[in-house]
């Protein structure tokens, strides 16, 4: 079938949110940016910038501060963050002032007009560096660069290391990376002074997820606070998720300036200031066995988080903690997770989300093995994964692998990737002086984000006291009106991915008609829309959780139709067939 959103996309119809009409007499924000990692801000002198045509206002961090709360993070450590920088900055284009005006050009010539005074000091760039005794301090308060240190071991690697064969160990370097969605943040804030409460549209992918964190920096219950997002994003792949100091930023704008405030971010902004996975330096060790048989692993990781540890925040490194062995049946693991500060631009949640750098950990490690045993590495893979009778398989460090046959995989891959003709071909190039490697790699990567994984930060102590969590949650309404129209609404905001298409080729099949007798409904308002803290896209969720939901909740539709069929046509309700 054809997708639903192509034509609004392709005809340039589709409303992204800075599409979406404002009130007259919205003014607009542009940020002055810090041009050092690390200074002290000595003095921010505003008065010319004030006198500049169209301006507004100017707001620094001395307002920030008395009106707004630093942003709660999931380590407890004494490290502010704050939507504008209060007395120093901490990375390259950390915003230091916000300029509101009768339009952005206005405003962006009147932050020209800004004086700052800087005391430049010396920044820490390296996370080796900065885990050193003495390195110069991100934040001072907390004493040490390095915010938390959480060991962890799984059955009893020791022994197995001890008892191994061979030990294999490897430094592995992984860096940072990012993504750039071709739209990049739009906030427009509003605050009803009635009301006391503040209505944002924008296009932060989570509208849920990070809203309390938000609401308490405001200083406001979450029933003050509304977030809106508009039908269609293009793009996120987790960078959004970084939009709320922006939002809490142009609440406070509009709130100081009696009148809506809207910010559209520009790309040399987003190059500059948006978030990065972070880099991480690992040490992996594998004990293993003659054969190729690995039975213990050491990880030792140091997780680069950048100038601020921003919600949700440092799930990279514990996303996956459950997942570390991957598809592999390792018995025996020790995990050392040490997180550290540096000058760079904060990190947050991008597409893989701890992924990437455990995936790539492993699988060299298991390469290595191969090399050092002399086994073939696509045998020491088929050697070391999950056996197919062993499903549901709980992993070492407590993820639930719930089924699958490993083996197979690898023998689909081999047959339809053609693995012979490829070793031919490798052989030929190497004969003639080329250089031609073939590389393998064996994944297992955890869907549907499940938000109770942060709490693995925790001691046990402080794990039983606050007591269990999980976010593996979704929702999604299907509705039937009187005369047969068919409306969806779901949890989760399209990116590309095709929601209003998917959703409305899952609920046809499930009632019997046609995918264009089906209106999906792609806005998120969390004064109308069950609160939920998963709610949003990232993580895989779409397919996993959401599709799911919406499957359900079309099937109760179904099953109540043919109770009521069943009634009325006096048959059993089995027997009702749906059909267009």
């Amino acid at each position: 079938m054809e997708r639903v959103e192509d034509t609004a996309l392709l005809t340039a119809s589709a409303k992204f949110t800075d599409d979406i009409p404002v009130r007259a007499g919205t003014l607009h924000a542009a940020f002055l940016r810090s041009p050092h990692a690390s200074a002290e801000i000595k003095s921010i002198d505003v008065t010319a910038a004030k006198d500049q045509p169209g301006v507004v206002e100017v707001l620094t961090g001395a307002e920030i501060k008395e009106l707004t709360t630093p942003f709660i993070m999931v380590v407890k450590e004494p490290m502010d963050q704050w939507s504008l920088a209060v007395d120093r900055v901490r990375f390259v284009g950390e915003a230091v002032a916000v300029v509101i005006a009768d339009n952005r050009y206005l405003a962006e010539d009147a932050v020209d007009h800004i004086a700052v005074d800087y005391n430049v000091l010396k920044p820490v760039i390296s996370p080796e560096d900065a885990a050193k005794e003495g390195a110069p301090l991100v934040h001072h308060a907390c004493g040490t660069n390095v915010v938390s240190e959480r060991t962890f071991h799984y059955g009893e690697p020791d022994k197995a290391f001890a008892e191994a064969d061979h030990h294999v160990k490897l430094e592995i370097s992984y860096p940072r990376n990012s993504h750039t969605p071709i739209e990049g943040y739009v906030v427009a804030a509003e605050f009803d002074t009635n009301e006391q409460t503040y209505d944002v549209m924008s296009n932060f992918q989570g509208p849920f997820t990070v809203h309390p964190v938000m609401a308490r920096a405001l200083k406001v219950p979450g029933s003050k606070l509304r977030m809106r997002s508009a039908p269609y994003s293009g793009g996120g792949f987790g960078v959004k998720q970084a939009i709320f100091p922006y939002v809490v930023m142009c609440c406070i704008a509009a709130k100081i300036v009696g009148r809506p405030v809207k910010w559209v971010e520009d790309r040399l902004e987003h190059l500059t200031a948006a978030i990065a996975a972070p880099n991480r330096e690992m040490i992996v060790e594998a004990a293993a066995t003659s054969d190729g048989r690995i039975t213990a692993l050491r990880y030792n990781m140091l997780d680069d988080y950048g100038a601020y540890l921003r919600p949700p925040m440092p799930g990279p490194l514990y996303r996956q903690q459950g997942v570390m062995t991957g598809p592999y049946d390792i018995k025996h693991l020790t995990l050392v997770n040490r997180m550290v500060m540096t000058n760079k631009t904060p990190s947050g949640m991008v597409r893989g989300f701890g992924g990437p750098q455990s995936f790539y950990a492993l699988e060299r490690i298991v390469h290595r093995v191969a090399e050092v045993t002399g086994v073939d590495q696509l045998e020491v893979i088929r050697k070391n994964l999950v056996p197919k009778d062993a499903f549901p398989y709980r992993a070492t460090a407590g993820a639930l692998l719930d089924s699958g046959d490993y083996q197979q995989v690898v023998d689909v891959g081999v047959r339809d990737g053609k693995l012979q003709e490829l070793i031919e071909r490798r052989d030929k190039a190497r004969a003639e002086g080329r250089i031609y490697g073939i590389g393998y790699a064996a994944v297992s990567d955890p869907a549907h984000s499940n938000m109770g994984y942060l709490s693995t930060i925790q001691t046990a102590e402080e794990r039983h006291a606050s007591g269990l969590k999980g976010g593996n949650v979704s929702y999604a309404t299907v509705n039937m009106e009187p005369l047969g129209a068919i409306s969806v609404t779901a949890d989760s905001l399209p990116q590309g991915q095709g929601h209003a298409t998917v959703l409305a080729q899952i609920v046809a099949d499930e009632l019997g008609v046609t995918p264009d007798q089906i209106r999906v409904n792609t806005e998120l308002d969390t004064h109308k829309d069950p609160w939920s803290i998963a709610t949003g896209n990232y993580s895989c969720r779409f397919s996993s959780a959401t599709a799911i939901a919406c499957h359900l909740a079309a099937k109760k539709i179904r099953d109540k139709l043919a109770r009521i069929a069943a009634q009325t046509l006096n048959v059993p309700a089995g027997e009702i067939d749906f059909a267009d």
